[in-house]
């Protein structure tokens, strides 16, 4: 059976999508730039409060063909360069960490 072609043409990359938690609105995919869902960018917009209450992150790559859920790998990368850093965890971020370490047994 053929392939379909990739209806995200030159997106080699994978791409990070966050679920936000926006109270009484609901849960939301956030919106984002295209050249804004790279696993840095993201990293970055978490770090810096861009989000409510994050609650899920999203990995997905259409060239390769799969998808998966990036949320614990996103907590702990996040808890490990806060502490190389010697900075306290953003309040944007931290019900998220909690809840995976929850998750986890942590």
């Amino acid at each position: 059976m053929p392939q379909s072609p990739s209806i995200v043409p030159g997106n080699q990359q994978d791409v990070y999508l966050v679920v936000d938690d926006l109270g009484r609105l609901g849960t939301v995919w956030r919106e984002a730039d295209t050249e804004a869902t790279d696993y840095e960018t993201v990293f970055r917009d978490l770090l810096s409060g861009q989000y409510n209450n994050p609650v899920r992150v999203v990995s997905f790559n259409t060239t390769e063909g799969w998808s998966r859920d990036v949320s614990a790998e996103i907590a702990e990368e996040l808890r490990q360069r806060c502490e190389m850093e010697r900075r306290e965890l953003p309040p944007s971020i931290r019900p998220f960490i909690e809840r995976l370490d929850k998750t986890i047994g942590r």
